[in-house]
């Protein structure tokens, strides 16, 4: 009798991601009104089933292994993957969260972001190479002999993990090498050396000589990777394999030993005369492969609001089950408080990653007759990369905290609270940090006309209640004063974010969310969850979170 157990809570498992999710539902009706509903029920339900549930876990406890040299000693440079992550490659291929959007006309964009989300609920590590084979179209464009040769296997939707030629596969994946050691974010002091090598049928072929200190997914088909050659830094296309058939000259040193994303390969390498082929013109590299990370950033933002949401839905179906003092967690007033609170938050990041990826769509589908929706774009790039993903690690922080220890353990890997935790912080730091962020928005604020709109965007919510006027006027104040500076970056950061949270909510949720959202980040102090007012619907919040 003394290990019967009683009042602990089961798994969550079983369930639809997508039909208790109101707020993605309701945020993609209005972007998306006729969005493929059965899509998106069939993709929920297989993500919360109990086998993909058990992929997630294999693939983070059984991590990817190097395999630098075969028995003979002969470099190989391969890596080992558990057959779980690759299930989840095929899964997130299948479900065309990869390149395809940019074949399939208006509104791809927006409904694969929803379903992004959604599989970072599962498992966000195995992301990342899908995150960066989606993002590298845009760059590719810029060398039409390799986006001709390439653009239908990152397309494909037949996962195909086999280290071969790309012409002998069913699907493609791309990977990303900026940062070296001495420089990081700073990628102008890149050391990385290109030397032209002649012409072929992939355009200005060049030998790379020098190292990335990250290089993650090294075991995807090709790169976009940054070097230096005699006009400057530039972009160039790196294959494992040549156009001739041959291995490419990529030796990957080692793999990174990272605090979480452990299912997904983060690795060091070295070029020694890897054959590489111009994409773009030389000392151009710097812009050409921000078309990709502009992209990879909005990922970021809608990764952390998936995170937010699995790590929201855990909480409350712990309140629901577990009991203390007599009664549910969910029913003890400071508990309400404060899955209200994290109820908010996250819908609040949802709305903002999907309007990011409104503005991308109709950028990229020609859509954008007045050029608003690039404004806007500019501007929610990095606002919403560094306020959703800033916002995250203190969300997991608290979330955790509703668990108690059970959401501090492992086990194995069956502690998902967990896994969330470690994985947080990544977004944040993934394709620039919280300071690059801040830094780029000051940049963003001389694209075009930025503040009128961003009162264009907001005037609604502004009509409808005074603190979002008087946000709208501290924003606005700033942006045309020209006042602000590096060092209030992040404030203007953070105030934008706020705002166009506001406004999303006052377009697409309830008057309940909206004036919630109002009273607790625009009227009162937000630097701990857990403090709103008992006035508000606060069981009425959290109840729109339950998970089904």
């Amino acid at each position: 009798m003394t290990h019967e157990v009683v009042n602990q809570v089961e798994p969550l498992t079983g369930h639809n991601l997508f039909s208790g999710n109101r707020p993605l539902q309701d945020a993609l009706v209005y972007h998306r009104p006729g969005y493929e509903r059965a899509r998106f029920l069939a993709l929920g339900a297989e993500l919360g089933q109990a086998d993909m549930q058990q992929h997630a876990r294999l693939a983070n406890t059984h991590g990817p292994v190097l395999h630098a040299h075969d028995m003979q000693g002969r470099r190989v440079d391969q890596v080992e993957f558990h057959p779980s992550y690759h299930a989840l490659m095929d899964a997130a291929l299948r479900h065309r969260l990869h390149a395809t959007p940019w074949s399939e006309g208006a509104g791809g964009h927006l409904e694969r972001a929803a379903a992004f989300m959604l599989f970072t609920e599962l498992e966000p590590s195995v992301l990342c190479p899908v995150s960066m084979s989606y993002a590298v179209t845009p760059a590719l464009r810029s060398n039409a002999a390799l986006a001709q040769a390439w653009g239908p296997g990152l397309a494909a939707t037949a996962y195909d993990p086999r280290f071969l030629p790309s012409h002998q596969k069913t699907a493609l994946t791309m990977g990303m090498g900026m940062t070296e050691k001495q420089g990081g974010s700073d990628v102008r002091a890149n050391t990385t050396r290109a030397q032209f090598d002649g012409d072929d049928a992939w355009g200005r072929r060049y030998r790379l000589t020098g190292h990335k200190w990250f290089m993650s997914a090294p075991m995807c088909d090709a790169f976009l990777v940054l070097a230096q050659a005699p006009a400057g830094l530039s972009c160039f296309f790196l294959p494992r394999w040549t156009l001739d058939g041959e291995v490419n000259t990529m030796a990957i040193q080692r793999l990174k030993d990272k605090l979480g994303n452990q299912a997904n390969a983060s690795s060091e390498v070295e070029f020694h005369g890897a054959q590489a082929w111009l994409v773009g013109e030389e000392g151009r590299g710097i812009p050409q492969i921000l078309a990709m990370g502009t992209l990879t950033r909005l990922d970021c933002a809608l990764g952390t609001a998936g995170l937010m949401r699995q790590a929201l839905s855990l909480a409350l179906h712990h309140a629901s089950q577990r009991q203390a003092f007599g009664k549910r967690l969910l029913d003890q007033p400071a508990m309400t408080s404060v899955l209200a609170d994290l109820a908010l938050e996250s819908e609040a990041a949802t709305a903002l990653a999907l309007r990011l990826a409104r503005a991308v769509d109709r950028t990229e589908h020609g859509q954008d007759p007045d050029g608003f929706e690039a404004v806007m774009r500019r501007v929610l790039t990095p606002v919403a990369k560094f306020w959703v993903c800033k916002r995250g690690s203190a969300f997991a922080q608290e979330a955790m905290e509703c668990l108690g220890g059970n959401g501090y353990v492992e086990a194995a890997g069956e502690g998902v609270m967990a896994r969330i935790y470690r994985e947080m912080p990544l977004n944040s730091i993934w394709e620039g940090a919280g300071n690059i962020m801040a830094l780029d928005l000051l940049r963003a604020l001389r694209s075009g006309p930025v503040a009128a709109a961003l009162m264009q965007e907001t005037a609604a919510a502004q009509a409808a209640h005074p603190a979002v006027a008087r946000q709208a006027a501290r924003v606005a104040d700033a942006l045309d004063g020209g006042t602000v500076d590096e060092a209030g970056a992040r404030g203007l950061a953070r105030d934008t974010a706020l705002l166009l949270q506001a406004s999303l909510l006052h377009t697409h949720s309830p008057q309940a969310v909206f004036d919630s959202f109002c009273a607790a980040r625009l009227q009162g102090v937000a630097d701990v969850f857990g403090l709103l007012p008992s006035s508000l619907p606060l069981q009425a919040l959290v109840q729109r979170s339950m998970p089904a």
